[in-house]
């Protein structure tokens, strides 16, 4: 039985981050109405989530860096076009519609703790605008996550990788033996073992 090589992606932080934040979000989201305490404890949580994300954005490993990740207009264009016509490259980090999905979600999510920690002010204790701003936050935010795990599942199935299971495990499939992947490899993606 051949086994493919595979390698380390995502490293401990990030995947700790990523099911954190997945779990502070609906605890938040399904404790809005019961509890006060608890709702404001997922919120806290998921912003700190957020902070320390972003700082390991800026040091972490290789492909958990934004620099290694967030693409230019013209990449991003270039790698839909390509999902379009189904020729999209395989990437071993972030596609570069996936690494636009992470910074918008991760400013969603900044955005509802922000608006939530407001609601808490005296200042804008029941100020519709901010409440209504927080509202449709949560809900865009609920959308993106639809669509993050949609594109999740096309491509673990187009790619033939569980891209859930790598974000547990930390492992994909390497980019370098035949059958990798389909429609090449973005050379900005580099395996290492």
């Amino acid at each position: 039985m051949r086994t493919d090589p595979t390698v380390r992606v995502w490293d401990r932080v990030v995947r700790v981050f990523h099911w954190s934040l997945v779990l502070a979000f609906f605890g938040a989201y399904f404790s809005t109405e019961s509890i006060g305490w608890l709702h404001k404890s997922f919120g806290y949580t998921t912003v700190a989530l957020v902070a320390v994300r972003l700082v390991w954005g800026l040091v972490g490993s290789e492909h958990a860096r934004f620099a290694n990740f967030a693409p230019g207009p013209r990449r991003l264009v270039g790698y839909l076009l390509a999902v379009v016509h189904r020729r999209e490259p395989r990437h071993l980090g972030h596609n570069p519609a996936g690494s636009v999905m992470i910074l918008f979600l991760l400013g969603m999510v900044a955005l509802i703790g922000t608006t939530g920690w407001m609601l808490t002010l005296d200042a804008f204790w029941g100020n519709g605008t901010v409440e209504n701003l927080h509202v449709l936050a949560v809900d865009v935010t609920l959308v993106a996550i639809v669509i993050h795990v949609s594109a999740n599942l096309y491509a673990s199935a187009r790619h033939r990788e569980n891209l859930v299971l790598s974000m547990v495990t930390g492992r994909k499939r390497a980019l370098d033996w035949p059958g990798a992947g389909l429609g090449g490899v973005d050379p900005g993606d580099h395996a290492r073992p």
